[in-house]
């Protein structure tokens, strides 16, 4: 067994252990920070496999980004533990199924992957798999591309939707009653007595 494989190893053991740290901790920042480490360890299998691009796209956009959101929103929101877990034992047997047919389905990736005979091909000093990655991307599946595209519109404007939509429980703001006000309507002086006045009119019968 090369370097490599010795890596590879070390890295899938530590990203299965993560990813079920993940699942078995109590404190949802313990389990954040587990899948962070996860993250990180699929994005050193990404690059022993030399897949640079797609290893420097997990750490930027997951663990640079989703992960510190997800960290803020859990510290933030006072979660109650208990609450979550009253409903856990229903949903396990659907939870079990879904699970075993993803564990499936990665066996049988596993076995074809076995049994594959492909030799690789050598590739020269000047590729780069970002840039092939690109080409197959905007040609080949520009479709599906474009789909995607369109999905993730969708959601951000349901998202802007839903937030603007206006709550009887909720106070909303008008933009353009904000915009006609005018300080005449908004600000009123009253002339008070001082202190020397006041007290003399106290004084007087």
């Amino acid at each position: 067994m090369d370097f490599s494989q010795f890596l590879f190893y070390l890295f899938g053991a530590v990203l299965l252990g993560a990813s079920a740290l993940v699942v078995l901790v109590r404190n949802p920042v313990h389990a954040a920070l587990f899948l962070v480490v996860a993250f990180f360890n699929a994005a050193s299998l990404w690059m022993l496999l030399s897949a640079e691009f797609l290893a420097i796209t997990l750490v930027l956009v997951y663990v640079g980004a989703v992960m510190v959101l997800f960290l803020f929103v859990v510290m933030m929101l006072d979660i109650n533990i208990d609450l979550l877990r009253e409903g856990f034992w229903k949903h396990l047997p659907v939870a079990g199924l879904v699970g075993a047919l993803m564990a499936g389905e990665m066996v049988a990736l596993l076995f074809r992957g076995t049994g594959a005979t492909a030799v690789p091909v050598a590739t020269a000093a000047s590729y780069s798999n970002t840039k092939e990655l690109g080409r197959v991307l905007y040609t080949d599946y520009v479709f599906p591309f474009e789909i995607a595209a369109v999905i993730l519109l969708v959601a951000i404007v349901a998202a802007i939707a839903v937030t603007l939509r206006t709550r009887k429980e909720t106070k909303s703001q008008d933009a353009r009653t904000q915009l006609a006000a005018h300080p005449a309507g908004r600000l009123k002086i009253v002339k008070l007595m001082n202190e020397t006045s006041a007290t003399r009119n106290q004084g007087t019968p």
